[in-house]
């Protein structure tokens, strides 16, 4: 093999530390590059936030595999049209890390099929998950659909498995280029600028990933349980962009944690989110279907409402409902949303407006950073009730009182709201309420500077209750 040339193929997956498919590569190879294939069918229009995070991961990815003399190729098209191109008569071996979802698994069926038929050499590993999904079922061999009994098993599963190695990424003598037609990286970016703000926020590297991950470990983990719930803190991780990317591996985020040795309840509850990306995975390889519409099919004749009006305020943090407005706006602005405002966000959207939560899903697609389907679509279905192991529909969050308890002098909505810095802490979640003279006085008018609430709690719940009693008679 080593007379061979080795092609590494670059998905979510950069780094150098537990990249099975770079260290193979660099161990059995003298010549190494690697491509990564930008396909805008994809991201056009979909995934606009992550181009930008794919594109200075691929500059800061480059730069750092240069120090191995290992290239970095970006090509433009359609992944299994680019990989056909690769001839019967190159020495060439192809490498890569997998992606646990249905629709890469069905790319690598056709990648697989043409190499075979070309007798090109290919090698797979597994990609950013703890265990395969197919390796954690039921006794009876079917899947979970309910988180805990799931997660008991797949830790057993995981703590049976022979460690991955600490292995290290070899320097190769010098630099191969296999494709002569390698893309300027600008074109991985969206038009629109408005990413731009990301930049005060986020540095998509695997040096930068670390440095999250030891914050996390070293200041955050042990209080975990009592501060993630609030937004104004920093008391979540913020690793997801990291790992979506493969900026980090989440053995890594797992090993890390188990070398804790006072495991308490704050690390419990941040392995158990851990826990929850395992099966979201899951989920959606067993049952594929989540993707395109509800698991549970009694929603598909729920009586949702198409308002673009509200949908439009929803969306630009304009719906009078200062909780949900910040959220949407630390949205927008950063590419990221405090998880507990995300559960608030969703509920308003789905509940209180009964707009589909196939809406929310794509805006959340096309704005966040940390996006991936499994985690997107069983978030969505989790809010919505229509998902497996979900939170039951009539459990509709008020985000009136969900704003009292996780944001009761109003930081976090101030910080995202700046037209309401000046109101006092008892009228930032119920703007509607203050008086005439108190408005005045912080000079601001509810209606004008900043919108009334567009639906009223009690109706909207109401109204849900009763579109939830069509489909459950």
């Amino acid at each position: 093999m080593e007379n061979k040339k080795a092609l590494v193929w670059l998905r979510d997956d950069f780094r150098t530390n537990r990249n099975n498919a770079l260290i193979y590569a660099s161990e059995n190879h003298n010549q190494v590059s690697a491509i990564y294939i930008f396909n805008p069918e994809e991201y056009e229009n979909k995934r606009e936030a992550q181009r930008w995070w794919i594109y200075h991961s691929l500059i800061n990815f480059k730069q750092e595999l240069s120090k191995f003399n290992i290239s970095l190729e970006l090509l433009v098209g359609d992944e299994v049209k680019v990989l056909n191109k690769i001839k019967k008569n190159e020495e060439i071996c192809l490498y890569w890390n997998k992606i646990p979802e249905p629709e890469e698994e069905n790319k690598e069926k056709k990648i697989t099929k043409n190499l075979d038929e070309k007798k090109i050499n290919y090698k797979f590993f597994k990609g950013n998950v703890l265990s395969e999904y197919k390796e954690v079922t039921k006794d009876d061999g079917t899947p979970f659909k309910v988180f805990t009994p799931f997660w008991r098993v797949a830790e057993e599963v995981y703590l049976k498995k022979v460690p991955s190695r600490d292995a290290k990424l070899k320097k190769k003598n010098k630099k191969i280029f296999i494709f002569k037609d390698s893309s300027d990286l600008n074109k991985v970016l969206p038009n629109k600028n408005w990413f731009k703000k990301f930049e005060k926020y986020w540095t998509p590297s695997e040096i930068n990933s670390d440095k999250v991950l030891k914050n996390l470990i070293d200041n955050k983990i042990n209080n975990y349980h009592k501060t993630r719930d609030y937004p104004s803190i920093e008391g979540t991780s913020k690793i997801s962009p990291y790992l979506k990317h493969g900026q980090i591996h989440v053995e890594t985020i797992w090993k890390s944690c188990n070398n804790i040795e006072n495991k308490n309840t704050g690390y419990r509850k941040f392995i158990n989110e851990i826990g929850w990306r395992e099966f979201s995975h899951s989920l959606i390889n067993y049952f594929p279907q989540m993707l395109k519409g509800n698991l549970r099919k009694e929603f598909d004749s729920f009586p949702w409402v198409e308002n673009k009006k509200y949908l439009e305020a929803w969306k630009k943090g304009m719906t009078g409902y200062s909780i949900v407005d910040a959220g949407m706006r630390e949205l927008y602005e950063t590419g990221w949303i405090h998880n507990r405002v995300r559960m608030i966000v969703g509920s308003f959207l789905v509940k209180h407006l009964r707009i589909h939560w196939k809406e929310g899903e794509k805006y959340f697609r096309n704005t966040l950073l940390d996006f991936n389907p499994a985690n997107n679509v069983a978030g969505w279905q989790w809010v919505a009730g229509c998902g497996a192991d979900a939170a039951p529909y009539f459990r509709i969050f008020n985000p009136i009182l969900q704003g009292e308890k996780f944001d009761k002098d109003g930081t976090y909505v101030k910080q995202w709201v700046p037209e309401l810095k000046n109101v006092p802490a008892k009228f930032i979640h119920r703007t509607w309420e203050m008086d005439e003279q108190t408005q005045k006085s912080i000079n601001i008018q509810i209606g004008k500077d900043y919108p009334l609430p567009i639906v009223d709690h009690a109706k909207a719940r109401e109204q849900a209750l009763k579109a939830f009693d069509k489909i459950t008679k």
